[in-house]
């Protein structure tokens, strides 16, 4: 019986729903429906116990399996749902046994003696995720629907920014060995895979919980190395104040690493930024650009930011909107503010809802404005793309292409740019 995943947030959520299905597959019976979510934003909550509200309505014989940083976090709302079957702990969720039943066969399988094997008889019960000290490795080949393969690389965060609460949800930072990783890239490849994404919740904390040498420029370069027939490797959101030496090293020398760099800067003036707990200042992120952007010219970048963070003044917005030009950002995540409970954030002063609202419109105009300038200057080149499903390509600086409709999703291709529609680039 198939299994369904309905997945929020990150792209962690994403290959661990992945790893769920297989889990749960071979076990499964009847309707199952794993909802994976998201806690980063109050929307992205909102999002999902919708969805959970709508499954239960559409579909009323499934069971509804909520995880995720949601359950994690805001445990006793989920468990209120009655639309919720169970909740899994966002450790648990991946390992095999969860999904096994303890006891059924396909003749005396009913909802109350299917239970995940790791999850107390409360169906509320979540583990302690601030306990886990290990990050597990994947072992799938690929993302049903997804060109690219997501590879986690670590998980958690020691990090207390005021306005998260993902540490919560995902515990400590810890990372996977590189053997294993190694073996999964290798895996990846082997299956026809094109493209790596390392990812992880704290991507640039790689390797401080495994020795003294170890660091995300070390792995990087270890893949390369180890991996020679992988075409492609791309990293997700990094913090730019923790890329090391070995990292700085391989983006100007290794043309197997991508020039597209996804950046967690958060805000672009500086008491802002101390009141988040951020580790960089403004001059470091406009420095760090400036230094890739010498050792790689052609390097596309994108950020975080978020618009309207309690005690924000207007003077201090201007300096997050002119950091897009100073740091020559082109792909921009904007993020409303949104109180997370339990975090100090949500007890400073607040601003305005409909300020925040309309300096994150402002912010993401100035995003596609940046967006527009950045595909005009890329009609008449020709570029390498990785094809993917519905007609559209990759660049190594990770702009989209659209291709002819029918084009195969998985192919490395030459393409010249003809011209763009302010959102993509389109072939010739």
């Amino acid at each position: 019986m198939a299994v369904e995943t309905l997945t929020f947030g990150c792209r962690l959520n994403t290959v661990e729903a992945e790893v769920m299905r297989g889990h749960a597959e071979p076990h499964a019976e009847g309707d199952l429906v794993i909802v994976n979510t998201c806690a980063v934003t109050a929307e992205a909550g909102r999002q999902a116990r919708k969805a959970i509200r709508r499954l239960a309505r559409d579909r009323p014989a499934a069971r509804i399996v909520v995880t995720g940083c949601g359950a994690q976090v805001e445990t006793d709302l989920y468990a209120a749902m009655p639309e919720v079957a169970r909740l899994v702990g966002n450790d648990a969720k991946t390992r095999e046994e969860t999904w096994a039943p303890k006891t059924w066969t396909p003749e005396t399988w009913t909802p109350e003696t299917w239970a995940p094997a790791l999850v107390p008889p409360d169906r509320a019960a979540v583990d302690d995720i601030m306990a886990v000290r290990t990050a597990a490795p994947t072992r799938i080949a690929a993302v049903s629907g997804h060109t690219r393969a997501f590879v986690p690389v670590q998980n958690g965060c020691d990090h207390r920014c005021t306005f998260c609460v993902i540490p919560f949800g995902r515990g400590n930072s810890r990372s996977v060995a590189l053997a294993d990783v190694v073996d999964q890239v290798r895996r990846i490849v082997d299956h026809g895979g094109r493209e790596v994404v390392l990812t992880g919740v704290d991507l640039t904390a790689y390797g401080r919980d495994l020795s003294d040498v170890a660091s995300l420029g070390w792995l990087v370069q270890a893949i390369l190395a180890r991996v020679p027939d992988l075409p492609r490797l791309r990293l997700s959101s990094i913090d730019s104040i923790e890329a090391d030496d070995a990292l700085m090293e391989a983006i100007a020398g290794a043309a197997r690493l991508m020039p597209h760099l996804h950046l967690s800067l958060q805000a672009g003036d500086d008491l802002v930024l101390k009141r988040m707990k951020r580790r960089h200042g403004r001059a470091d992120a406009i420095r760090f650009c400036a230094e890739v952007r010498r050792l790689r010219p052609e390097v596309v970048f994108g950020a975080d930011l978020i618009a309207g963070f309690p005690t924000e003044t207007e003077a201090q917005f201007a300096r997050s909107l002119d950091l897009v030009a100073e740091c020559g950002l082109t792909h921009l995540h904007v993020f409303p503010y949104s109180p997370r409970p339990g975090t100090p954030a949500a007890r400073m002063p607040m601003v305005p809802g409909d300020v925040v609202r309309a300096r994150a419109a402002r912010l993401r105009a100035a995003g596609a404005a940046a967006l527009e300038a950045h595909l005009a200057g890329q009609v008449g080149r020709t570029h390498r793309v990785l094809t993917e499903r519905g007609g559209i390509g990759r660049t190594e600086g990770f702009t989209p292409v659209r291709l002819a409709a029918d084009t195969p999703a998985g192919e490395m291709r030459d393409v010249t740019i003809a011209g763009h529609d302010g959102k993509v680039l389109i072939a010739g």
